[in-house]
């Protein structure tokens, strides 16, 4: 207990528990709050799910559960970015394996490739980078894709993925194809556990981006170039549900 309280200061107890008054039941902020526990430490360990079991009044089973659930949540220190590839199946048919495969080639050391959920780098240091490959990152239309701490870039090669991470490497932030522009993971993940800058500008300047592309639209444009609309949808009544 003593030690989740030294890792885990007063400001990150405050919005634990903000994010508590947002639920009619306060453990209905265990989502959140593990990426909240990720914002400070670039993952959850042990310590955070005593931190999370403390705060919510839960079992370390029950948070533990969740966390092993869910792949957004890291067990192992992630690094300063982490670089999801989708390899499934559209990305992969249109190179998304090879992508995988080449970064892992790229990023590792010793002639061994980084596995899944390896780090090249001190975790957490500046150039560090956690690699993973995705299931589907709902971007087939602009296949193949990879996300970098969840901000997207579009239409990827191999050469196009390692000229990335080379970048990101040497501490810079390319602009992502569309949305928000890239920050650390800490700092997404503190976006997830749902804090933003209340700063107007600060908060456009961060977070706000375009995240449509013509890809995307380009049904929706035919459509209304040739005037097709949906079949009107008739009321129908719901169903009777048994009673229990």
């Amino acid at each position: 207990m003593t030690q989740a309280k030294e890792l885990f200061d007063a400001d990150t107890v405050a919005k634990a528990q903000e994010l508590m008054a947002r639920y009619p039941q306060s453990r209905s902020a265990l989502l959140p709050m593990l990426h909240l526990v990720q914002s400070v430490q670039g993952f959850v360990s042990q310590e955070g799910v005593t931190f999370c079991a403390q705060q919510l009044g839960l079992s370390e089973a029950e948070v533990s559960a969740v966390v092993t659930f869910y792949t957004m949540y890291k067990r192992k220190p992630c690094g300063e970015h982490l670089v999801s590839v989708c390899t499934n199946t559209l990305c992969a048919a249109l190179g998304g394996d090879a992508i995988y495969r080449t970064l892992q080639e790229h990023l590792g050391e010793d002639g061994k490739p980084l596995g899944h959920e390896e780090t090249a780098g001190t975790p957490g240091e500046p150039g560090s980078i956690t690699l993973e490959h995705a299931e589907c990152l709902a971007a087939c239309d602009l296949a193949p894709v990879l996300q970098v701490n969840y901000e997207y870039y579009d239409k990827q090669t191999p050469d196009s993925a390692v000229e990335l991470v080379d970048a990101l490497r040497r501490g810079e932030k390319p602009q992502p194809t569309r949305g928000a522009p890239l920050g650390d993971f800490k700092s997404a993940e503190l976006q997830l556990a749902g804090f933003f800058p209340e700063d107007e500008q600060t908060y456009r300047s961060q977070v706000d981006g375009p995240s449509q592309a013509p890809e995307t639209l380009m049904g929706v444009r035919i459509a209304q170039e040739r005037g097709w609309t949906a079949p009107a949808m008739a009321d129908a009544p719901l169903p009777e549900v048994e009673k229990k």
